[in-house]
């Protein structure tokens, strides 16, 4: 793929994004809504408030990778994975608790149920791919 058919594959994907009211101010309510509640979870906040020392920092390096995974924005380039392995304290389950707490925050938040099923397709894929990766690999 040429660089011109990238750029164009990306504006394609931000401009079906936008039209259901999919963008960079609705990720940045997303994260700030959605991670003020993990923070005070019974079962998240610890592991979350346990890992992060700074929640500024980390709110916006969250804000890129959901702008990169949402709509190719590229703006993000962590390891999310290696990131995760160092956080003894994260178990299979919290993971499923995750998702829910994150699609409670979409329907309350969302513009519509397409911006909801949209961000829920793609975390069930991140979540699912990092369980997998933490605890279910071959020695």
């Amino acid at each position: 793929m040429t660089s011109e058919q990238a750029l164009a594959a990306r504006e394609k994907i931000r401009r079906e994004a936008a039209a259901i009211g999919v963008d960079e101010a609705f990720i940045d309510r997303l994260v700030e809504a959605f991670y003020a509640r993990v923070r005070v979870h019974e079962r998240l906040g610890p592991v979350f408030n346990g890992a992060v020392d700074d929640w500024p920092d980390h709110l916006a390096k969250l804000k890129q990778f959901w702008a990169s995974v949402a709509l190719h924005s590229g703006s993000y380039s962590g390891r999310p994975m290696q990131a995760h392995m160092r956080v003894p304290s994260i178990e299979p389950a919290h993971f499923g608790e995750w998702l829910y707490l994150f699609e409670q925050t979409l329907r309350d938040i969302a513009p519509n149920e397409a911006a909801v099923e949209y961000f829920m397709v793609r975390a069930h894929r991140i979540g699912e791919s990092l369980k997998l990766g933490l605890f279910f690999r071959p020695s």
